[in-house]
């Protein structure tokens, strides 16, 4: 059984940051008109900033982390999913069902 139902995502986006700002600005833009074009609606946008990856990825030492949330119908993900694979600019990505959007982002402390 398929949901005619929007649900409700949340994406984490990686841009290169070899990319100049507005470059970078633009790869985004792509991004969200991936998700409005079909039907989609952005709730929330995190903007993390640029930061060092944990490894090196296709020459790749840095990205820009956005963390994005929005709603769209299941089948949607699979056609942004196929634009994102074909992106130079987009070094990873991940799209994950979600409950809720974080209006905040909180880290919980480690004990030491």
């Amino acid at each position: 059984m398929s949901r005619k139902e929007p649900q409700l995502y949340e994406g984490m986006y990686i841009i290169s940051a070899k990319l100049s700002d507005e470059a970078r600005r633009k790869a985004f833009d792509k991004i969200v008109v991936g998700i409005t074009s079909r039907g989609g609606e952005v709730l929330k946008l995190h903007e993390q900033g640029r930061k060092k990856l944990a490894y090196e990825i296709n020459d790749h030492r840095e990205g820009y982390y956005y963390l994005l949330y929005f709603s769209a119908l299941p089948g949607v993900i699979e056609e942004i999913w196929d634009e994102y694979h074909i992106s130079e600019d987009l070094i990873r990505f991940l799209t994950l069902r979600t409950d809720k959007v974080l209006e905040k982002l909180e880290f919980p402390q480690i004990a030491e």
